[in-house]
């Protein structure tokens, strides 16, 4: 049996990579970032998952993509949502009509 490496949370993450290196609390990122307190400790305790609107204010806070952190959370998604569904998906057959389309080639390229 395999063992399986934990998912991380995007609080996890925030905290390991953004805030604690730089000593910041949640009390301060939340008032530089001009939200409640409650939002960043619900995401750093997984109770609460990243908004775009959160995302665009850690992005301006942090120098990263405005995707960055919205980024993070998706994949967390993803990956949680494969685990707990894969069974049910590989269930899942390929669509029958993909096999009758031809994908047309790619027109030859010719040198000089």
């Amino acid at each position: 049996m395999t063992k399986r490496i934990e998912t991380p949370t995007v609080g996890e993450i925030l905290k390991e990579e953004f805030m604690d290196p730089y000593g910041i609390s949640a009390y301060k990122l939340a008032q530089d970032i001009k939200v409640p307190t409650s939002r960043i400790q619900d995401i750093l305790h997984g109770r609460r998952k990243i908004t775009v609107d959160t995302s665009l204010r850690l992005a301006k806070y942090f120098d990263v993509s405005d995707r960055y952190f919205l980024d993070i959370q998706d994949d967390i998604d993803i990956r949680n949502a494969k685990l707990e569904l894969r069974v049910e998906i590989m269930g899942i057959s390929k669509c029958e009509y993909l096999c009758e389309i031809e994908v047309p080639k790619k027109p030859e390229v010719v040198s000089e």
